[in-house]
């Protein structure tokens, strides 16, 4: 980063000032991801704006390997006291929140002191991704689904902040001021929301957003658990987006949608592939199914999340994938009769909240490239329940397995590079060890309010 553009970012972000302090923000929130999954900030009043925008804000990069409880671990790349990191906004999507009120919010850049990105910086992976899908003429839309799960007060047990059935209008009708002032939130915030509804577990909701290109549509999700949390506490709620609430319960998912395009062409649809697949969309699909079981370390990163991917509770548990098959791991969705060439997407289910979606965005947009390369195709697909099919393998079933894959997988270690992969093996060891010999509800009851 040269002095020009820093002048530039600079001239930018004094455009803002003056209707920040308009709109009575008191400071701006600037938010990354860690490798554990928790989002950090730093703020700074919007006089100083300018200045962050340009030589960006301190942060030490030990947060690269802090662990959920805020200890720390030490890897070949991350951990101990000495360095230092900048934090700039990204000003094309800040935003004054309405809730929290007083407030605004951006995504931050991580550089280092030299004004070179940082090789640990989450977003920065996720956008050299789609530049390399870029590269080929393609391009990728996502969207998250955000579930949380909503408890009356402020202790550390679950009190579900509803009583009504599992998808019941009674549900909304409890909480309809809650929600009401969640949906307005959201669209002051410039959120689009395609939909919003009660869900299966004990005080569980869940929003979906519409999608984006991939580094936005990570900072939707992120943007979006703040505005929940904020709006939950704004009503005596506390909101969890643990993937493991309740032990015995299910779980909050982190689904992710994925589509693939060339120019204006959906190439999920209308080719001769399976369910009308393009040859470069079934590829990309191909390539994420065979990587599953390594990309579950940033996708499923938690210990509480192998309590949540279990078959018959449609997390996606195992490694297959179908036609709208809510127990395989890749849920195909073909979209109605009509709509397809523009709806037609794939459905990863066995992500959870637990993730920094950057990093999975990343690594998925990884996999997917190398199937295109390869040329690769999808198995057959499996159109019933998987959990009675002798030949259909599980995914991980523990952390343990996930990390061991992720080490061993050759094109992740390409896309992420070897600070990435050595970071976030030593957090989720040292999260292994945090957790050992600790039974499933002391797993959920010390995770919950983590996520």
């Amino acid at each position: 980063m040269d002095q020009h553009e820093r002048d530039q970012r600079a001239a930018r972000a004094e455009v803002f000032v003056a209707d920040l302090e308009a709109k009575g923000v008191a400071a701006v929130a600037m938010t990354y991801v860690d490798t554990s999954g928790i989002t950090r900030v730093k703020a700074v009043p919007p006089a100083r704006l300018p200045h962050a925008a340009a030589w960006g804000i301190g942060m030490s990069p030990v947060f690269d390997a802090f662990l959920v409880d805020d200890s720390i671990v030490t890897g070949r790349f991350a951990g101990g006291p000495v360095g230092d990191l900048r934090l700039h906004p990204d000003l094309d999507r800040l935003v004054a929140l309405s809730a929290p009120a007083g407030w605004a919010w951006t995504p931050a850049d991580r550089f280092d002191q030299e004004g070179e990105p940082h090789p640990l910086d989450s977003r920065a992976l996720a956008r050299r991704e789609a530049e390399r899908l870029a590269e080929r003429g393609m391009a990728v839309l996502a969207a998250f689904e955000i579930e949380w799960a909503v408890s009356v007060g402020g202790g550390d047990e679950f009190t579900p902040g509803c009583q009504g059935p599992a998808y019941a209008m009674s549900r909304i009708t409890e909480q309809s001021a809650y929600l009401r002032d969640l949906l307005g939130a959201l669209r002051d915030h410039g959120v689009t929301v395609v939909q919003i509804h009660p869900e299966y577990a004990a005080g569980q909701y869940e929003v979906s957003m519409a999608p984006e290109e991939p580094v936005a549509a990570a900072d939707t999700a992120i943007l979006v658990r703040e505005t929940v949390r904020a709006v939950s506490h704004a009503h005596g709620l506390r909101a969890s987006f643990s993937p493991k609430v309740l032990a015995g319960g299910v779980g909050n998912g982190g689904h992710i949608h994925l589509s693939l395009w060339r120019g204006d062409r959906n190439l999920m649809s209308g080719g001769d592939g399976p369910y009308g697949m393009g040859t470069e969309g079934e590829a990309f699909s191909a390539g994420i199914l065979a990587r599953l079981p390594a990309l579950l370390a940033v996708g499923a990163p938690a210990v509480a999340s192998y309590l949540r991917l279990i078959p018959s509770h449609w997390a996606g548990a195992y490694a297959c994938w179908g036609l709208e098959n809510r127990e395989a791991a890749l849920r195909f969705v073909r979209g109605a009769a009509g709509e397809r060439e523009r709806a037609a997407n794939l459905e990863v289910k066995s992500f959870d909240p637990a993730a920094n979606p950057y990093l999975a965005m990343a690594a998925l947009l990884a996999a997917g490239r190398v199937g295109i390369a390869d040329g690769a195709a999808l198995p057959a697909p499996v159109e019933a329940d998987p959990v009675g099919l002798d030949a259909i393998p599980r995914l991980p079933t523990s952390l343990e397995e996930a990390v061991a894959a992720f080490e061993a997988e050759p094109a992740l270690k390409e896309a992420l590079g070897e600070a990435v992969i050595d970071t976030v093996a030593a957090v989720r060891r040292g999260e292994i060890a945090l957790f050992a010999g600790l039974d499933e509800e002391e797993i959920a009851a010390r995770s919950r309010w983590k996520y």
